[in-house]
């Protein structure tokens, strides 16, 4: 059971990144998934999520009107869009995966599975 995330790179401010998250050993279409940053001596943030009912997607404000979440269940994987990329979208970009919204946040439980991270970086 492991989520893969693939995508990052170094990328020109005002640039563009589709971000992966691939799902094995489960079906990621029955969980939420999310996906969180973490810049270098920063805590942890969300980004943007899609839910397992009826996939409804959040996008934190960091990105919001930017970025786009969607799933393709028959490739079991998660996909992130960012646009007009900025330096301080640079961070480490992770997925995860819950039973619920508020298991996602940390408000109630915590996620079951993370990702190991893709490094993206804005940047002349």
């Amino acid at each position: 059971v492991q989520l893969v995330e693939s995508g990052g790179g170094l990328v020109q401010p005002g640039g563009s990144l589709r971000l992966s998250c691939v799902a094995s050993g489960f079906s990621l279409e029955y969980y939420v998934v999310g996906w969180f940053r973490q810049a270098p001596g920063k805590e942890r943030e969300g980004v943007s999520y899609i839910t397992n009912d009826n996939d409804s997607t959040y996008y934190f404000d960091s990105v919001k009107g930017r970025a786009t979440i969607s799933r393709d269940n028959a490739k079991n994987t998660v996909y992130l869009d960012i646009n007009r990329l900025e330096p301080d979208d640079t961070a480490t970009y992770y997925c995860a995966v819950a039973w619920s919204i508020a298991a996602l946040r940390g408000i109630q439980g915590e996620p079951l599975v993370w990702g190991q991270g893709t490094q993206v970086t804005v940047s002349l």
